[in-house]
């Protein structure tokens, strides 16, 4: 297809071991560096005062349902043209791509258009008071209108991995948080011509960085690598290939909505046990997306494997990935968990000096973290599930895990051990939801292999 398809690796007949290791390492870099930028981004902001800090805070909510449907339709479009091209159909996988770019670009205006005619009457619902009010106009104004240059190139990093190039999107990733990391302090703060902004000026900052990784990616996309056709299919066309995307996109946006849900009740539950166990509970939440990464990464990079060898036929390799990575992610884990309770004394010490609080985050390391490996299993289990098109077990998946077992498991374990009931509750839900996880995908995967994927 290009002249840099040999430098990809082979998701068909390559080395398993070999290949997820290729694919996600890059991945891994990429978020890593991301992560690092946002956080450069917020000490920006938090430099302007608390009313700013806050008001950038209350949009988290709004921008959050927007991303997680472009993370859904992502993942839709991953599956869709990882399975075309794994069965050798390019021209299928150029147009399908031709779709889900106009077909996230369409959603995504009309619910930044949404947003932007009710700011008011939204924010005051999520509790924005007169004096953020003001602040969140300045900043979401500038995201409603630029939203669809950040959408784009999230449909346009699936294109890619789908293909098997995770490298190309890490790239784009951390360009991006470079640029936004750069231009902050300028357009916030001021410099030169360039007038002082506040959190209008974190917009705009952002906003600029969004219209870099969206000029390259439609340029890598159409012209340098030719994955995407140019122009717009018939109607016809484009109506039948959004209907496969959302027919995977949709029930995936959806479960990526239901954990800030759990989140939510279960840090109402923590306030039941005052504000030392909410901010313990905080903590913990950042030390687990840090510890988390590698499962993270690995969730973004198995999905076009095993869409890829689905579209193929090749259910043994299947298989044997989705095993590994499981006898991975359990041995990882372990490691990382070893690593954080050897160190949640000094851990502890960095993030508070009140003495509840740090013996609530020790206990949270101590007990949650070992659980990680197995929450890996279920995330694993979940993209799984919709790289082989079954995205209403990825959702049932979802509302099992968080509402038949952590929730309810967690509030049990408080009632009976306090704030260190909670955490052991979460424990055993996890061991509970990963065993059904995988014997579920096990399941479904010999069907599929019995009944030659029909």
């Amino acid at each position: 297809m290009t002249q840099s398809t040999s430098k990809r690796p082979d998701l068909l007949k390559g080395d398993i071991q070999a290949t997820l290791k290729q694919m996600t390492v890059p991945v891994l870099f990429g978020m890593l560096t991301l992560m690092s930028f946002n956080l450069v981004d917020t000490f920006f902001i938090s430099m302007l005062g608390t009313a700013e800090l806050a008001a950038v805070s209350f949009t988290f909510p709004v921008t959050f349902t927007v991303i997680s449907l472009a993370i859904g339709l992502s993942i839709g479009t991953s599956a869709v043209i990882a399975r075309a091209l794994g069965s050798g159909d390019e021209k299928s996988a150029r147009s399908d791509g031709l779709a889900a770019l106009w077909l996230s670009a369409y959603l995504v205006m009309a619910l930044s258009l949404l947003g932007y005619l009710t700011i008011d009457p939204l924010f005051r619902l999520l509790g924005a008071k007169d004096d953020t009010l003001p602040f969140i106009h300045d900043y979401m104004q500038i995201w409603f209108l630029g939203a669809v240059f950040l959408i784009t190139p999230m449909i346009g990093n699936a294109v890619l991995r789908a293909a098997g190039d995770t490298k190309t999107p890490s790239i784009l990733m951390a360009c991006a948080g470079l640029l936004n990391a750069i231009l902050d302090p300028l357009f916030i703060f001021g410099w030169g011509p360039v007038p002082a902004m506040g959190v209008a000026g974190a917009a705009l900052a952002s906003l600029i960085s969004w219209l870099l990784g969206f000029s390259l990616i439609l340029y890598l996309l159409m012209v340098r690598r030719k994955l995407v056709d140019l122009g717009h299919q018939p109607f016809a066309e484009f109506i039948q290939i959004s209907r496969k995307i959302l027919y995977i996109g949709l029930p995936a946006a959806g479960a990526n909505m239901l954990t800030p849900l759990a989140m939510a009740i279960l840090t109402a539950l923590m306030a039941s046990y005052g504000a030392e166990a909410v901010a313990a509970f905080g903590v913990g939440a950042r030390i687990e997306s840090i510890a988390c990464l590698v499962v993270l990464a690995l969730s973004m990079t198995l999905p076009p494997f095993v869409s890829q060898n689905y579209g193929a036929c090749a259910y043994p390799r299947i298989d044997e990935a989705y095993r590994r990575c499981i006898k991975f992610i359990l041995a990882w884990q372990f490691l990382v968990y070893l690593g954080l309770a050897a160190c949640a004394w000094a851990v502890a010490d960095v993030f508070t000096d009140d003495p509840l609080v740090a013996q609530y985050i020790r206990y949270f390391i101590w007990i949650l973290p070992l659980g990680y490996g197995l929450q890996g299993i279920i995330i694993l289990t979940n993209s799984s599930f919709n790289a082989l098109h079954l995205p209403m077990n990825a959702l049932q998946l979802s509302l099992i895990r968080l509402f038949v077992f952590y929730v309810p498991f967690a509030y049990v374990g408080g009632l009976v051990g306090g704030v260190i009931g909670v955490f052991v509750g979460g424990l055993i839900a996890n061991l509970f939801t990963s065993s059904l996880a995988y014997s579920w995908f096990t399941r479904k995967l010999a069907a599929l292999t019995v009944s030659g994927g029909s």
